[in-house]
């Protein structure tokens, strides 16, 4: 009998660490092949002419693979790279190395789904199956104490519920060692130009390191854990690394558990009220599919102008609103791509008040700017701001005014 051969296909799970994929196809095979593809789809510009991903969040991507390409050839292993569309690339590899299954993190948002189903739809066709594992939550959907479909709506009820009547898993070991093929041909990851951005583009990450990575993930978390961290910073300072899946959320708070951070209970329900919103907006997006991209949400009462472009929405896209503190957040979003979220709410609310209720604009400008972008909480977020968002208490847009007070009072 042949040995069994599991292709895992990484995507926003850039990590050893609290990896079920990855540990599940070790168990159950011989040999693994680990493949990350740069899809070309993520690198377009969309309909409102923003691009799907940045400069500065396709250079943290790209330090982040290349991270774990390391880790994987310190094991004997290797990731295989490569820029193209997956339900291309992947059949072609499992013809090629006689791949017996493909194992990946099954996403939840559109596009995600389309390009799983796409991959799924291309395996079959030559009987390979695409199994699909959960584990980009800190809740397991297993554990949940409801069905997906009856999740409560208000965030504070989903809240208590499931801190109640449900459990986090402990985080899964990394594994010691990975076997893969021998003859696997070797990739190298592509550059920014590869990936279609201008050299203007590129010159604005000269000199620039974005730290990313699972070893630098972990520096930082243990950093923002520190019962003498001061910094306004909380878990932005970690959220883009939970993105890329460099950080595992359910790691996270077994760390959080486990260190002195409980003693300061502001701060400890601080962070664990934005992985549980995190969770909320991923599990919403379930619930209702595609809800946090539709402009009315759940509501039909809503208007919102189609505009795309103005004197006062470029203004605002450029930082050069004349209102210091919104233009000093927006130059920190532009050159970093990280804003805590108060900074964030500002920008917004500031938007949806002073130059344009087309929310979907706004948000899909965080896409392309923000490190830390995820479809579920960047739209889930911008939705709640314009007022159509899952959970009714929370569809309110601070005044900017009061949001800019509070934030000149922190500085002083």
């Amino acid at each position: 009998m042949g040995k069994k051969v599991v292709l895992v296909w990484f995507r926003n799970d850039l990590r050893l660490h609290d990896n079920e994929v990855l540990v599940e196809a070790l168990n159950k095979s011989d040999l693994i092949i680990p493949v990350y593809c740069f899809d070309p789809r993520y690198f377009k510009t969309n309909k409102f002419e923003q691009k799907n991903t940045g400069i500065l969040r396709a250079s943290f991507v790209l330090e982040s693979v290349s991270h774990l390409k390391e880790q994987l050839q310190n094991m004997q292993s290797d990731l295989m790279t490569f820029v193209g569309y997956p339900e291309e690339i992947l059949p072609q590899l499992c013809a090629k190395y006689e791949v017996d299954e493909v194992y990946h993190h099954r996403e939840v948002a559109y596009r995600e789904t389309m390009i799983s189903e796409l991959v799924e739809s291309a395996l079959w066709e030559n009987k390979i199956n695409l199994r699909h594992f959960i584990g980009h939550t800190l809740y397991h959907k297993e554990d949940l104490p409801f069905p997906i479909k009856d999740i409560p709506n208000k965030f504070n009820v989903f809240r208590k519920k499931i801190e109640r009547e449900s459990m986090v898993r402990k985080p899964i070991a990394s594994p010691e060692k990975i076997a893969s093929p021998q003859h696997l041909e070797p990739t190298e990851l592509p550059t920014l130009s590869d990936l279609g951005y201008s050299e203007s583009e590129i010159e604005k990450t000269k000199g620039k390191t974005f730290e990313g990575g699972e070893a630098k993930g972990t520096q930082k978390l243990n950093q923002l854990l520190d019962p003498h961290y001061s910094d306004f910073q909380n878990f932005t300072l970690i959220s883009h690394y939970i993105s890329v899946g460099a950080l595992s959320p359910i790691y996270v708070y077994d760390e959080m558990i486990k260190s002195n951070l409980n003693q300061n209970k502001k701060r400890f329900d601080r962070l664990l009220t934005a992985l549980l919103w995190r969770d909320y907006f991923r599990f919403m997006l379930k619930k209702y599919p595609n809800i946090f991209f539709q402009a009315n949400g759940l509501h039909d009462d809503k208007h919102f102008s189609e505009e795309l472009d103005s004197e006062a929405i470029r203004k605002w896209m450029s930082g050069n609103t004349g209102e210091d503190l919104i233009d000093e957040s927006m130059e920190k979003l532009l050159r970093s791509g990280n804003l805590t979220y108060m900074n964030r709410r500002l920008l917004a609310s500031y938007y949806m008040q002073e130059v344009s209720n087309n929310w979907l604009l706004g948000a899909s400008f965080f896409e392309e700017h923000l490190l830390d972008y995820n479809p579920a909480s960047n739209y889930g977020y911008w939705s709640h701001i314009a007022g159509v968002g899952t959970s009714d208490k929370e569809n309110t847009a601070s005044s900017w005014h009061e949001l800019a007070k509070k934030l000149e009072t922190q500085k002083a």
